[in-house]
């Protein structure tokens, strides 16, 4: 018990001292792991600061307690006193030097209380539909016909995959450094893409790689199924991957100790230089509600450095994510005649479905989503569109299937092959709105793809290339009388082989670049406008070619439109 005693601190001051000491290193230690924004409409703060009452009261009766136990509770020990009055001591000590604590505590819980309740949807409906200006628009007028070049026939997993197998075939980073398999979609030179950072194998790795960080990350392009790891000349400093101050959430909280923020993506800028963009994330209805974003801090990957932006550059191409966006319009949806009938009558009540896929146009990536009713039922009323950096949404009314069952629809052709069919991305064909859909084998690599129309899911047309499925798509629009013949497109095609001669024009002022492959007669016909791919071909480049086919019955000539050169 002596030395029990001579271990606590002396006198009610000390006492004190002590709980505020213990308090202080508790909470920091916290806040290192939880990192929460000292922000009132932060919810992990109010944890945070209850944890921090809770261990300095709990401390102080720990101490107390104690000292009554072993006796002089104000650290003598020359007046002799009963247990009871020991007792009688200790509380009205613990009272008197808890009291401020207990009601700091009780004002964070009222206020944590009364703030959550008038943040409720029941007394805010109107102000929760307002959160995403939705504008109606036209399908044919707004969504262009996307080139074949710039089609992703990749999903999330797919994509993923093949950056993990490439990371393998490198043997001087698989021992060291992994995949991360936290990819992002963006456009980057004109390319739907998905880029993703490296990070260490593991504890012991980071230990002894993190002076040179991580050297590399990776691109899988989404549309020729290539993945490629980017080595850089000083690597990336500033990652999840890190744990200690450079974990990209901790630097960027001891940077903005007040700003909420969404998760951070990796983004890579036009000159292939590693960022991370975190959006600033603002609660816009009562103390808790209303989620939105507000501009985002770009984070230099490299170099740790980091500047909030309210407009973000015209590079950066996720600010907003796809789930804030269906959350944001299931309210516009939902709350469309108030809270009530959201509920009961449900009246007019719309929601988005569940799942989505993202659309690459207009150097922006659009994310797709359907709309169905509150019976959720396997029809679509419509889909939307939403620009991941502006917000900019549309909806538009396409009447039909719902992904899912598209999804089906497409398996159910190609069911004897086995293949799994992702999540359906939509494109604008001959004016109609259709879910095109690869089909994947059990080692999640793409082997054909499908197109089903929106409208008619019944029309399902399948190929093992692309311009091939568009082919059969095509076709069967007009053989069903859904689309006329006049208003068809040229229905496109693919060459593959080495450059052998190229020849240059100028036409209308516009760059003109015709190509001739090995082994051919006809030239491919392509403008530096169209694709800035063939301004840097080179006789003997391998490369693959979209040109319209020609019209049964004509003669194409020596000359064949093309619309895009790709290198391999």
């Amino acid at each position: 018990m002596h030395k029990l005693k001579e271990k606590l601190p002396k006198g009610r001051v000390g006492q004190v001292l002590f709980s505020l000491a213990v308090t202080a290193i508790v909470g920091f230690v916290y806040f290192y792991v939880s990192l929460p924004a000292i922000n009132f409409q932060d919810g992990a703060f109010y944890t945070f600061l209850i944890v921090l009452c809770a261990v300095y009261i709990g401390c102080t009766v720990l101490t107390t307690v104690k000292r009554s136990v072993t006796g002089g509770g104000d650290g003598t020990a020359q007046v002799v006193r009963t247990p009871r009055q020991k007792v009688r001591d200790g509380l009205r000590f613990v009272r008197r030097n808890c009291l401020p604590v207990g009601v700091l505590l009780a004002v964070v819980f009222a206020v944590a209380l009364v703030g959550k309740a008038l943040s409720l949807p029941m007394f805010r409906a109107g102000a929760y539909r307002e959160l995403l200006d939705v504008q109606t628009g036209d399908f044919a007028q707004d969504v262009a016909q996307i080139s074949f070049n710039e089609i992703p026939t990749l999903d999330r997993t797919s994509a993923n995959y093949l950056g993990d197998r490439q990371m393998g075939t490198l043997s001087d980073m698989v021992s060291q450094f992994e995949y991360s398999n936290d990819s992002t979609q963006i456009n980057y030179q004109g390319r739907p893409v998905r880029v993703a950072p490296i990070g260490y194998a593991d504890l012991f790795k980071w230990f002894t790689n993190r002076g040179g960080g991580l050297p590399a990350y990776v691109v899988v392009d989404m549309v020729t199924q290539q993945a490629r790891v980017v080595r850089l000349s000083e690597g990336v400093k500033y990652s999840f991957s890190e744990p200690l101050n450079r974990n990209v959430m901790r630097h960027l909280r001891f940077q903005y100790p007040t700003m909420m923020f969404s998760t951070p993506e990796f983004e890579i800028d036009e000159d292939g230089h590693p960022w991370w963009v975190a959006p600033r994330l603002v609660k816009t209805i009562g103390l808790f509600g209303g989620r939105d974003i507000r501009g985002a801090v770009l984070l230099d990957a490299i170099t740790g450095e980091s500047q909030y932006y309210e407009e973000v550059p015209a590079w950066v191409d996720t600010l907003y994510t796809p789930a804030l966006i269906m959350e944001q319009y299931d309210y516009h949806g939902t709350l469309v005649r108030g809270f009530i009938n959201s509920i009961l009558g449900q009246r007019d009540v719309t929601m988005t479905t569940e799942g989505y896929n993202y659309i690459a146009m207009n150097d922006d990536v659009y994310v797709y989503t359907g709309v169905t009713s509150a019976n959720a039922d396997q029809s679509n009323l419509g889909f939307l569109l939403c620009n991941m950096r502006t917000k900019e949404t549309r909806y538009y009314e396409a009447p039909g299937a719902t992904e899912t069952a598209a999804m089906a629809s497409a398996m159910g052709v190609v069911q004897d092959l086995g293949y799994t069919a992702t999540f359906p991305l939509l494109l604008n064909i001959s004016d109609q709105p259709t879910y095109f859909i690869p089909l994947m084998d059990a080692t999640n690599l793409v082997k054909s793809y499908a197109m089903v129309n929106v409208a008619q899911y019944q029309i399902v047309a399948t190929g093992s290339t692309v311009p091939a499925c568009e082919r059969t798509y095509v076709s069967m629009l007009s053989d069903r009388g859904v689309v006329q013949e006049d208003v068809l497109p040229a229905v496109q095609d693919e060459a593959d082989g080495r450059v052998e001669e190229i020849r240059t024009a100028v036409l209308g002022g516009a760059s003109w670049y015709y190509i001739r492959l090995e082994g051919e007669d006809v030239y491919y016909a392509v403008s530096a406008e169209q694709d800035q791919n063939a301004i840097i071909l080179s006789p003997g480049d391998r490369v693959s070619i979209v040109y319209a086919v020609p019209e049964e019955g004509t003669d194409p000539g020596p000359i064949l439109e093309a619309y895009s050169v790709t290198i391999k």
